[in-house]
């Protein structure tokens, strides 16, 4: 669905793009969901989770700029991932304000459960794609991401 704004070419090629970026990541996540590729995760727990397996502990701030959320939500997803136990928190022993978050082993077990389905259920959505363009996405995305050379 292209925009309806009538502006400038730029602006109506712009917006039309930033609609149909966000209309692919929408429709891309409902399949997954309808999938149930995370099981009862939600997907900031299963990005916590999935970032403290990779990367190993951090603090909650370092938590919270890896998976590109808010410091206030993060709380929140640590909070419940403490509570059904696959994360734990600890305070720096130098500066009690630094709280690191480390992966349980319920965790890890967690997520080696789910990643397995995840990844294949990923493959599955982007075999529409080439190699090639495949490529071309995740360096066109990682422009964008990036922002303006400053």
């Amino acid at each position: 669905m292209p925009t309806h704004y009538s502006g400038t070419r730029a602006e109506m090629r712009t917006l039309d793009t930033f609609i149909k970026l966000t209309r692919c990541t929408n429709s891309l996540f409902a399949r997954l969901s309808e999938q149930n590729t995370l099981g009862d995760l939600t997907p900031s727990q299963f990005a916590v989770l999935e970032a403290l397996y990779h990367l190993g502990s951090m603090t909650q701030g370092e938590v919270s700029t890896k998976v590109l959320k808010s410091g206030s939500n993060m709380t929140t997803v640590i909070d419940n991932l403490e509570r059904d136990g696959f994360v734990r928190r600890e305070r720096d022993a130098k500066d009690r304000r630094v709280i690191y978050v480390h992966l349980t082993g319920a965790g890890k077990k967690k997520l080696e459960a789910i990643l397995p389905g995840h990844i294949a259920a990923l493959v599955e959505e982007f075999s529409i794609l080439s190699a090639s363009e495949m490529e071309m996405l995740g360096n066109l995305c990682k422009k964008l991401g990036k922002g303006k050379i400053k």
